[in-house]
């Protein structure tokens, strides 16, 4: 598509927002920019700079869409796609395209692009991936729904290969977009309070894989029985992974070694033991994304080396630090039950769990089940703490601690552990309560603790 001349609405003003102003100005298209928040709420520095790209800011209220004012609508991640102007372009026929379809077309076709999506995992999976293929050599990049938005990478790179996180906020506004590979990790409830059904979920994440043809790459866990229902659908080559099971094609363990085969090419990588990542769900990740490496030509002597030196991201699993004999775990990552569930079942020793935030409109009833089994104490926060209180005194739990800020939470942790103990930051809730994302609770989270005197 041409962007030249085009009157395009951009909604939100954040940072895939002022990404996608930026390669729509580039490209010749007259942009209004508009963000429900007012100009006091966004601030000068971030209006100031998209005025001067050429802009128009439209603050503390939504433009009014018709077909004569604008040619596309392209909605940040964080606009619910209800609110009147994306609801007005889609009644008109107004193509409404988020910042990752916007990428995908003005692209070059000499980049290539490696997708990856699912309800838990996608940042680990994605941050792999990328240092894989750089461990290969290759002009990689990491980017979408972590660090940089997709079209700030794209304006960067005439070719190379990109390990894009796409959530289903993103997917839900893609129609073109055509990823060579695709991996989809896992599909659980989540984001319900935004999609309204699981349904609308699952639909939304089998976009990354809807424009593929048989050129191209599918990867699915093959014990998700969403995932592996999922593949009648796909018209691309469909390998799955798994870490119960021998497969006869795809990436799998076997006699305690990481093994992959696609088609004709298939290799012994390395022993599982190497991997320096806790928990079953990071051997699925890693699996995800060997499938994928190996898909994309990676031989096996590449992949031992990545996988045996990969340590990990920030806020997933982070290794804060020990004091005074307990552990210190940073998962402030952990926004839903489904990945909470995962990081508990990671650790043998006695559990101090920090709980709580605000809800995706999750069940925490599977959570509190496993909370009785396997915490010792647990520590309540936030907007959903009357929630998953309820849920967790359901099964008879009794070991509850409330309080009322962050600090609060992590003083009472230290407070309730002993040497041996672990103490776990994974609050199966998002952030926005009382803070501005997951990496801002995190960062507390890790600065309270290094704070602390032995």
């Amino acid at each position: 598509m041409e962007f030249e001349g085009k009157k395009v609405l951009v909604i939100g003003i954040a940072r895939s927002g002022v990404a996608a102003i930026n390669s729509l100005v580039r490209r010749g298209a007259a942009v209004t920019a508009c963000d429900i928040k007012d100009r006091d709420q966004l601030g000068d520095d971030i209006l100031n700079r998209i005025e001067k790209l050429g802009a128009v800011c439209c603050c503390g209220k939504y433009p009014v869409v018709d077909k004569d004012k604008f040619d596309i609508v392209v909605p940040s991640p964080g606009v619910p796609l209800d609110v009147e102007p994306v609801a007005r372009a889609r009644a008109l026929d107004i193509p409404v395209m988020g910042e990752v379809e916007l990428a995908y077309r003005i692209k070059s076709p000499d980049v290539n692009i490696y997708a990856i999506t699912g309800t838990n995992g996608k940042t680990t999976t994605t941050s792999l991936l990328h240092f894989i293929l750089q461990q290969d050599g290759r002009k990689a990049a990491a980017g979408g729904n972590i660090g940089v938005p997709l079209t700030g990478l794209i304006e960067q790179m005439p070719e190379g290969e990109l390990a894009t996180e796409i959530s289903s906020f993103q997917l839900a506004t893609t129609i073109s977009f055509h990823p060579h590979i695709a991996g989809i990790l896992n599909i659980t409830p989540d984001h319900l309070d935004r999609h309204k059904t699981l349904e609308a979920y699952i639909e939304a994440k089998a976009r990354i894989f809807a424009n593929q043809n048989a050129d191209d790459f599918v990867i699915l866990n093959y014990e998700d029985n969403i995932l592996r229902k999922m593949a009648a659908k796909c018209r691309s080559e469909v390998v799955f992974f798994s870490t119960e099971r021998v497969l006869d094609q795809g990436a799998y363990i076997e006699n305690g070694y990481i093994k992959v085969k696609i088609k004709n090419r298939s290799a012994r990588i390395c022993p599982a033991s190497a991997i320096k990542l806790r928990g079953r769900h990071n051997l699925e990740n890693i699996l995800c994304a060997t499938a994928m490496a190996w898909a994309a030509g990676v031989n096996a002597e590449v992949l031992h080396k990545a996988l045996a030196e990969f340590k990990g991201i920030r806020h997933r699993m982070e290794e804060v630090g020990i004091k005074n004999g307990v552990l210190y775990i940073n998962d402030s990552k952990g926004t839903n039950p489904e990945s909470t569930i995962k990081a508990i079942e990671s650790f043998a020793e006695p559990l101090v769990l920090i709980l709580g935030g605000r809800s995706k409109g999750s069940d925490f009833r599977p959570l509190a089940r496993l909370v009785n089994k396997r915490v010792k104490e647990l520590v309540l926060l936030g907007e959903a703490r009357a929630i998953i209180k309820q849920a967790v005194m359901e099964t008879g739990f009794k070991n509850i601690n409330e309080v009322d800020s962050f600090e609060a939470a992590v003083n009472k942790a230290a407070e309730l552990s002993e040497p041996g103990d672990v103490v776990l930051l994974s609050p199966a809730c998002a952030s926005w309560d009382m803070f501005d994302n997951y990496e801002q609770r995190g960062d507390l989270f890790c600065q309270m603790v290094r704070a602390r005197k032995e």
